[in-house]
């Protein structure tokens, strides 16, 4: 889910009026904001599988740090304990522990059966909506739209600016959430190494490009091996 969670940090303007928006919406997408780190640094993985689901092509292979239960809970907590340390805001504190929390449950909703309960274990959760695109935007589409009309009657703009500036920002995730909706899967890459955390990532079989930073990058797409005792060698 995407818009979904913008939708959430929307309506919890009503809930927390002294918390920023930002923060709200920091709050509601954290795991996802975290999630793209840990995959360029090969800590969680990602796979490129058009047919995977109707809406995505992704195929969320190892991502328990960000996306299981237990570490959600974990990141409620510490996005929640900054937050009270640096506000004393014990309703905002409330409302952003929630929203992170609610990222979970959202994708749940969303994912198919790959959200782990935690790091290590064999279960995993989803209800699939992904797997029908009329289905998945009009659960988004609603959640969203409910949330900018609860913040837009909970709120008042101090001048024309702010109004604009309001539904600048819902039309630009309109448009965002539209084009990731309507477009299908990347370009055949044809590169070797992965920037998805996983050497066997890419389109159809085929690895994806690796980022620029990378060996495998630096050296015309071949990947270094290690002999068991001796230099690094091609």
């Amino acid at each position: 889910m995407f818009i979904g969670h913008f939708g959430l940090a929307l309506a919890a303007k009503r809930v927390a009026p002294r918390t920023s928006l930002g923060t709200l919406g920091a709050a509601a997408q954290w795991v996802d904001l975290l999630w793209p780190l840990l995959v360029l640094a090969g800590v969680e993985r990602v796979r490129i599988d058009p047919g995977n689901t109707a809406f995505t092509p992704l195929d969320f292979e190892y991502y328990p740090w960000t996306h299981s239960l237990l570490l959600v809970l974990v990141w409620a907590a510490g996005f929640a304990a900054a937050y009270h340390l640096r506000t004393r805001y014990r309703r905002g504190t409330a409302t952003v522990a929630a929203l992170v929390a609610s990222h979970w449950v959202l994708d749940v909703l969303t994912h198919r059966p790959d959200l782990p309960l935690a790091p290590g274990s064999a279960a995993r959760v989803g209800l699939g909506l992904w797997n029908s695109v009329p289905a998945t935007v009009a659960v988004e589409g609603t959640v969203f739209a409910a949330g900018v009309a609860i913040y837009a009657r909970s709120t008042r703009p101090r001048n024309r600016t702010g109004s604009w500036a309001l539904w600048s920002l819902v039309a630009f995730l309109a448009l965002v959430y539209a084009s990731s909706a309507l477009a299908g899967p990347p370009p055949r890459w044809a590169g070797r190494g992965s920037p998805c955390g996983s050497s066997s990532s890419g389109w159809r079989g085929r690895t994806a490009t690796a980022p620029p930073w990378s060996r495998t990058a630096r050296n015309g797409g071949r990947r270094w091996r290690r002999p068991r005792t001796g230099r690094w060698w091609l």
